[in-house]
């Protein structure tokens, strides 16, 4: 990935402090982590994610290009429908992740600070004499995150207008408020909670599994990534195998850690069994949340017991479902 990462106006907000690594280009927090949290909870404020990568893809044929490399179903797309899609290898393993609508003209999308210049340049290489255009246009449109009902909702908001967007959108909350609420939901994020060998099945990106009563929420990140019903592309034997046959080699687990100690486990970490043994897996995201505490996603091997005990970087761990290991579905807690 790219290192020419962004830094956002906002960090000019009172109490703001920045972010580390990738995430620097955002606030943290503003100085009060749990009420960030507790506020968007409530369903009041935004997360200002101008951090990250915004591409577009315009051309009449902009729609099947994109059904036809991609794990999701492009064709009939509505204007302002949001989708989300994945680009694969030929084993099926995840390159890129991108969610994003079309205006009935181009298809916005936003991904990972830094992914854009992959992403955009294996666009560029499978245009062939196609009717398309592609472009990071980061410099022109910012995203922002609001809570909404049934989870939230992303915003493309024109760089100019960050500040205005804020004043109206506010209280502003920070980048830990909403990797904690992300990590709450079971949600994956790429190359944090994931590595060079992640299919799929692994992480939920297949399908969502509500729990009785649970609704399904309206955040663009929630919809599947991978449309089980469309044609051929690159990947997709090894999805359809895995899905059939059921049993994915690794599964997501939301892990609730010993509160004890004042740590967070460091992200790629080995998980343990409890009482030693060899690694079953690594943590990924980790976040203090209002509610549950120290919490972090891990991918463990499918065998691992769903009830069995855990140890992180030292630190006690206790498991909540969010991806079947039998089906690789995924599972959206009700919180």
């Amino acid at each position: 990935m790219s290192t020419d990462l962004r830094t956002s106006p906002l960090l000019d907000l009172p109490g703001a402090v920045a972010g580390e690594g990738i995430d620097a280009g955002v606030a943290a927090h503003y100085g009060s982590l749990y009420g960030e949290q507790r506020a968007l909870a409530a369903g009041e404020g935004f997360v200002d994610l101008s951090h990250r990568d915004v591409i577009r893809v315009s051309g009449p044929d902009r729609l099947s290009w994109l059904h036809s490399m991609t794990t999701q179903s492009f064709e009939g797309l509505e204007p302002g429908r949001w989708t989300s899609a994945l680009l694969l290898d030929a084993q099926g393993r995840v390159e890129h992740a991108f969610s994003g609508a079309d205006d009935g003209e181009a298809f916005t999308a936003h991904t990972e600070p830094g992914a854009a210049a992959g992403l955009l340049g294996f666009l560029d290489r499978m245009r062939f004499m196609l009717r398309v255009e592609v472009a990071d246009v980061t410099d022109e449109l910012a995203v922002a995150w609001r809570p909404a009902a049934g989870g939230g909702k992303h915003d493309l908001v024109p760089r100019e207008q960050l500040a205005s967007y804020a004043e109206a959108a506010g209280p502003a909350a920070g980048l830990w408020a909403y990797e904690a609420l992300r990590i709450a939901r079971g949600e994956p994020r790429l190359g944090f909670d994931t590595d060079e060998r992640t299919i799929p099945n692994e992480v939920g990106w297949l399908a969502l599994a509500t729990d009785p009563g649970a609704d399904p929420g309206a955040d663009p990140a929630w919809l599947p990534a991978v449309h089980l019903d469309k044609g051929c592309y690159r990947g997709q034997e090894t999805v359809a195998r895995v899905h059939n046959l059921g049993r994915p080699p690794r599964r997501l687990t939301l892990l609730h850690l010993d509160g004890s100690e004042n740590r967070l486990p460091a992200r790629g970490a080995e998980v343990l069994p409890e009482g030693g043994g060899r690694a079953v897996g690594f943590v990924g995201s980790s976040a203090r949340h209002h509610e549950l505490g120290p919490i972090a996603l891990a991918l463990v091997k499918r065998n691992t017991d769903v009830a069995a005990p855990l140890v992180v970087d030292g630190l006690p761990a206790a498991q909540e479902v969010v991806v079947d290991p039998e089906i690789g579905k995924h599972f959206r807690p009700q919180r």
